[in-house]
């Protein structure tokens, strides 16, 4: 993997000066969480891959700070789900003022902190704006796409995850 390879998903996608403001590409920023977490299937990462894939992560964690306290002020005050997504937004504004030591491990950790925080914002965000995902690929769910109910059943019983999935990703095996 290159530096180049790892950039391209910003490419076109944010605008500094309107951050709050732009379209996101939460398929993107999902990719690049993946290559962070799970960390028993993370790539390994140079120096510079792990800067330029940590600047992404702050990146997108401000757009999506701002993106999620938006939609959840659009809620009523005692909604549950708001409540969540602001203290999950508090929690992400920690994890961007964080300092880590200089040395590899300290920023590779910080880096999965940011990449924790930023993946829980995409679904708080998914949540506010009722886009449905794909629970196999975490891919939308568009009105044209054929889909299939999708329960995961816990070992406790009961459902953990409940929605649906394409039909395409019906024989897809996940690791939660």
């Amino acid at each position: 993997m290159t530096v180049e390879k790892l950039r391209a998903p910003l490419d076109g996608k944010v605008n500094a000066s309107a951050l709050g403001t732009r379209t996101i590409d939460i398929a993107a920023i999902r990719w690049s969480i993946g290559l962070l977490l799970p960390h028993h299937q993370a790539l390994p990462l140079t120096d510079g891959e792990l800067s330029a894939l940590t600047d992404f992560l702050r990146t997108h964690t401000q757009l999506l700070i701002t993106q999620v306290e938006e939609a959840a002020a659009r809620r009523p005050a005692e909604d549950v789900p708001r409540y969540i997504a602001l203290a999950c937004t508090r929690q992400a504004h920690d994890r961007l003022r964080a300092q880590p030591a200089p040395d590899r491990h300290s920023l590779l950790i910080h880096a999965r902190r940011l990449a924790r925080a930023l993946a829980a914002l995409c679904d708080h965000h998914d949540a506010l704006t009722e886009v449905a995902m794909c629970l196999a690929c975490d891919q939308p769910l568009h009105h044209d796409d054929q889909t299939i109910p999708y329960d995961h059943v816990s070992p406790s019983g009961g459902a953990a995850r409940a929605g649906h999935i394409h039909t395409r990703c019906a024989n897809t095996v996940r690791h939660h």
